[in-house]
């Protein structure tokens, strides 16, 4: 019987080692897997390599993984934002390495290893210090770079609604990255907030099929002081 439920955020992220490489989801904090990432801070791996949209917002998930000192490089759109503190600190003393992507070259690199695609011609970043070193060509009157696609060791993504197949579903906008995150790692760990029996979810609003997905964790919502819950999105 296949069931890739995980008892917990800890057991899942058991086998992370030192210098993985980790996609994370989310948009700022939209979709963003907190609970997984707490867990990845507490198996102690160092050395990492994250892939995620940007470098973290304030003191909790992915800020508080940098912050911990467990990341050596970041590969991302936006690093700086008005509350990226912690990235910003250690970039400035030359204690993380960046890696940066535009937005649809990210999204690309990362559909295109799931796709099992060798890489990718596109004119953004033509003529920028993005392109140095990269093969360049004219195509269509149209010069454009050679981007290769981004595979990882691990996806950690949030969804909503899942079943022990793994299939998933997410809400609103905290489908973002997930669905093609999920693609391009050789193990992809999902939190859904909702768990249910095999056949719940209609096959045609299953957004990320469990051939995809390896292990799943079920997390409550987080209550908020109002007496309403924090959404992803």
């Amino acid at each position: 019987m296949i069931n890739k439920i995980v008892a917990s955020a800890t057991a899942a992220l058991a086998d992370v080692r030192d210098g993985a490489t980790v996609m994370i989801g989310g948009f700022g904090t939209a979709g963003q897997p907190n609970e997984l990432i707490d867990a990845l801070i507490g198996t102690g791996a160092r050395e990492l390599v994250i892939v995620n949209n940007n470098a973290g917002n304030g003191d909790t998930g992915l800020a508080a993984l940098l912050a911990a000192g467990r990341v050596r490089k970041i590969i991302c759109s936006f690093p700086r934002q008005a509350d990226s503190h912690h990235f910003d600190a250690l970039y400035r003393a030359g204690r993380i390495e960046l890696e940066l992507v535009p937005q649809g070259n990210l999204a690309e690199r990362i559909r295109a290893a799931g796709a099992g695609i060798g890489g990718f011609f596109t004119p953004t970043g033509y003529g920028t210090p993005l392109a140095e070193g990269k093969e360049t060509r004219e195509i269509d009157g149209r010069m454009q770079v050679l981007e290769l696609p981004l595979h990882a060791d691990f996806a950690l993504i949030k969804a909503e609604q899942g079943d022990r197949w793994g299939n998933l579903n997410y809400r609103m906008t905290a489908r973002n990255f997930g669905p093609i995150m999920a693609m391009a790692a050789r193990t992809t760990v999902a939190t859904v907030h909702d768990l249910v029996e095999l056949g719940q979810i209609d096959p045609e609003a299953v957004v990320t099929p469990g051939l995809f997905v390896q292990r799943v964790v079920r997390v409550d919502r987080v209550a908020t002081s109002a007496g309403g819950f924090k959404h992803a999105a």
